[in-house]
């Protein structure tokens, strides 16, 4: 069982590390972070906007996070605000122009990292890693079972 876990747990350490290095070299041309990456295609999937909360819930980050990122983005011309506090964040039109760059060298590196997949390899992959992921999410919330 350690085996495996420790298989599990370098595994997705390195999928992490080399996602970041890769979205972080993408970010550069922006004169953002890595980050800021995952932020810019979410908000590009709601042309009409979303609230900060939504974004959080999307992002899978907390509000201290998006406030600091959005704040960031908003600095470089790629996001506004609508409607004051509460009020929907959505892309400029250079925010739109960069999120769909991001999302196609993304396309290109998530291909290019599943190559040696078929579909059907890929189908099973992606369903088991949605299974480990609410599982771990449930376990996180609730604690491990004696």
């Amino acid at each position: 069982m350690i085996e495996r876990f420790e298989r599990f747990s370098l595994a997705i350490a390195e999928i992490s590390r080399c996602w970041h290095k890769l979205a972080g070299e993408e970010m550069k041309a922006y004169g953002l972070k890595g980050a800021h990456a995952t932020y810019l295609t979410i908000l590009y999937r709601y042309p009409a906007g979303i609230t900060v909360p939504e974004l959080c819930e999307l992002c899978l980050k907390d509000k201290s996070d998006a406030s600091r990122m959005l704040a960031i983005l908003e600095e470089k011309g790629l996001v506004r605000k609508e409607g004051g506090y509460g009020g929907a964040v959505l892309l400029t039109e250079a925010g739109r122009a960069a999120a769909i760059q991001v999302r196609q060298r993304a396309s290109r590196a998530v291909e290019a990292g599943g190559k040696d997949l078929t579909d059907e390899e890929r189908a099973i992959f992606y369903k088991a890693l949605g299974s480990i992921a609410d599982n771990l999410r449930a376990l996180a919330d609730e604690g491990i079972p004696e």
